[in-house]
């Protein structure tokens, strides 16, 4: 018989970040607000009934002792790093992105050691990090034009997985009504995504709160210039949204996993089962997706939650 599984893979889990690392373990963490979290299990499904272990819990003052929001983990340079927002509980100007260090091969093991915050030209949130061409580069969603704008998307180069060397690029901002909603215009929560020779950047567009909380997609030739944002080209309309009919609203915040046996892609997103329930309500899915005869992934419509699904194959 073949296995299924329901969505919310995580009740109460926004802004999720799921990592599969080179031996197969998959990693989840998601807002906790005061401290960061981490699961680890052999499969995507039951990750949250795997081992989970707060592994981090600031001071109780100082510029990131609050509202630590979408962290992240990384495998670079046999090292893991954690990547994730805080501020010392003041405004959005407040806002940076810190970096956490561990050298064990087990991240739930050993000592997370605090590299300190990312050095941006802007206040920001949602930073995360891709390699390409045997360079690392970083994105992050900053607050370079308010109040013209809430947030936009910023590429720069770094020196190392904590450090950021030259320009700050601005890679897309909010413009259409449909990075508008909810009362700010919003581009945030960026998410690479490679295949057919092109590079992917899936950002969330308008307020987390929002019903009308989506993604939207920038594409790069992998031949092109990253730091150029003319290499970019912007999707006209949302990749991924609200689906009445399933009772999906606000899709949005995710990541990419494959199946266990690589053979599968995977979307991993937050998003509200009630209409206008707001941020609170946020839980964490998965779905698979696949991909267009352009080479572009084709995410499809989100499905209803408590619906079975096929699990990844090879799980």
């Amino acid at each position: 018989m073949d296995k299924t599984f329901m969505n919310p893979l995580l009740e109460n889990g926004a802004d999720p970040w799921m990592y599969k690392h080179e031996d197969g373990t998959y990693y989840l963490m998601v807002t906790r607000q005061g401290r960061l979290d981490l699961w680890k299990s052999d499969n995507m499904t039951n990750i949250a009934s795997g081992n989970q272990k707060t592994i981090w819990i600031p001071d109780e003052t100082g510029s990131n002792s609050k509202n630590l929001w979408a962290p992240e983990i990384h495998y670079i340079n046999k090292k893991w790093y954690i990547y994730y927002t805080a501020n010392d509980g003041g405004g959005d100007s407040t806002r940076k992105i810190f970096v956490l260090e561990n050298e064990e091969e087990d991240p739930l093991e050993g000592t997370w050691t605090d590299k300190g915050s990312i050095i941006t030209e802007y206040a920001g949130l949602d930073g995360t990090v891709f390699e390409h061409r045997g360079d690392l580069y970083f994105l992050y969603a900053g607050y370079g034009h308010f109040p013209e704008y809430g947030s936009a998307i910023y590429i720069a180069k770094m020196a190392n997985p904590w450090t950021i060397e030259g320009e700050n690029v601005l890679l897309s901002k909010p413009t259409d009504p449909w990075e508008m909603q909810g009362g700010m215009a919003i581009n945030e929560g960026p998410a690479i995504l490679k295949g057919y020779g092109k590079i992917f950047l899936v950002f969330s567009a308008s307020t987390c709160w929002s019903d009308d909380y989506s993604l939207g997609m920038l594409t790069c030739s992998e031949q092109d210039d990253v730091m150029n944002t003319k290499s970019w080209i912007k999707a006209p309309n949302p990749i991924f949204h609200k689906s009445q009919e399933n009772q999906v609203f606000g899709p949005g915040h995710n990541s990419f996993v494959k199946s266990p046996d690589d053979k599968e892609y995977w979307i991993v997103y937050h998003a509200i089962p009630v209409s206008g329930a707001g941020s609170a309500h946020r839980s964490t899915r998965a779905q698979k997706f696949g991909w267009d005869d352009q080479g572009n992934p084709d995410f499809g419509i989100p499905v209803p939650i408590h619906v079975q699904i096929d699990v990844p194959s090879g799980e």
